[in-house]
């Protein structure tokens, strides 16, 4: 074997340990339904892309960078959640693990929660400032055609009734930030991936942007056994920090 082909060995050994090391044991065993198979499956493959979206995304924190995680919750799979507070969207699989995708939310006194389903979609849009962005901002364009300069980036995905998306950007540096107006973006390359896995209806649960809340999957000290508490907006595991 040439030593070109140990180091790729390597690699795939290292990231195959890696793997093993995200979830506890007794999670690492899949159920025998249709949901938890698909699960693994989508699992599997952002476990094996993300040596190439490293390299793609390098201009990120490791952290913020698209990548399957342990992430126990009660939500279906294919339902999308966002915790603010974090800059974090995950995307449920099911079978306790998620697809985790670094984001940019709203600035202070634009942040909001609530439950949402995906009512559109679209590759490229078109972006219109909403009239109340445009009384704030009146130097705004009033319309800007889909393409690499518009805000919106690559896809955006429009929740409910109302004003908000998720979308991608133009500006990657803004990822991990507070920045928007209520908007929650994701780097054009996630925006793409996250598009390709959700469908008009999906359901879309924004947790309360409190900094005393943490996210279960992202605690150190994540045990393996938890209890889901309730929000009063949706369900979600989360424990406070006192």
């Amino acid at each position: 074997m040439s030593a070109r082909s140990r180091r790729a060995c390597a690699v795939v050994l290292g990231a195959t340990f890696a793997t093993a090391m995200v979830l506890p044991a007794a999670s690492q065993s899949f159920a025998d339904s249709a949901v938890d198979r698909d699960g693994a499956l989508a699992y599997a493959s952002v476990q094996q892309s993300n040596l190439s979206n490293e390299a793609s995304a390098d201009e990120l924190p490791a952290s913020l960078r698209r990548q399957a995680v342990f992430y126990p919750s009660v939500e279906k799979p294919g339902t999308v959640v966002i915790d603010t507070a974090h800059t974090f969207l995950y995307s449920v699989l099911g079978g306790g693990k998620a697809i985790r995708y670094g984001i940019g939310v709203g600035r202070k006194g634009f942040t909001w929660s609530g439950v949402e389903k995906i009512s559109r979609k679209s590759e490229w849009p078109d972006w219109i400032p909403p009239v109340e962005m445009i009384a704030r901002q009146p130097y705004l364009p009033r319309w800007v055609g889909g393409g690499p300069g518009n805000a919106l980036g690559a896809r955006a995905l429009y929740l409910g009734n109302t004003n908000y998306r998720i979308h991608g950007t133009n500006a990657p540096a803004s990822i991990g930030t507070q920045v928007s107006s209520g908007c929650i973006r994701v780097r054009n390359a996630d925006v793409i991936d996250l598009y390709g896995r959700v469908g008009i209806g999906t359901k879309v649960v924004v947790l309360a942007s409190d900094r005393q809340t943490v996210a279960l999957a992202d605690r150190p000290d994540a045990p393996r056994a938890y209890r889901c508490r309730t929000a009063n907006f949706g369900n979600a595991c989360y424990r406070r920090v006192c």
